[in-house]
């Protein structure tokens, strides 16, 4: 293989820009025996990477088994159907009155009673004070 080919072949290793087949020619270049001596440096590099390559593990590896999980989705749902819910009981919750308040509502209804009862009475007393101005017209009227 001509030298500027493995200069440029290099040259764009080192910079990521190679294809595999070019990779595969530069390891196939480096593992042979004519290497250029300014090119000696990388032989190292290109001769593990075959090595390693070749390796094979003989030790089994054991992956754990993936539990089931459940999806965030489904957590989100739940959360917002358990929000919902807890907003909704707050809201519909009749209030409840504590003994104190019970007694206050009981003299406010008694109250209300009996300011009615003297609301009728003073319709009724009105009620007569106009026979009272009629008669002093009457009386008035024949006095004069």
């Amino acid at each position: 293989m001509e030298l500027a080919r493995v200069k440029q072949l290099l040259d764009a290793y080192f910079e990521g820009a190679t294809t595999l087949q070019e990779e595969a020619t530069l390891r196939s270049y480096f593992s042979g025996s004519q290497v250029a001596p300014e090119l000696q440096q990388y032989q190292p590099l290109f001769t593990g990477i075959v090595a390693v390559q070749k390796e094979k593990s003989t030790r089994l590896l054991h992956l754990p088994e993936e539990k089931k999980t459940i999806s965030r989705w489904w957590i989100g749902a739940v959360a917002s159907m358990v929000l919902a819910a807890g907003i909704f009981g707050l809201l519909n919750q009749e209030p409840s009155l504590t003994t104190e308040e019970k007694e206050a509502l009981a003299a406010f209804e008694k109250t209300r009673e009996a300011f009615k009862m003297l609301s009728q009475n003073f319709n009724e007393g009105a009620e007569e004070l106009v026979y009272i101005h009629n008669f002093k017209e009457t009386k008035n009227k024949i006095l004069k």
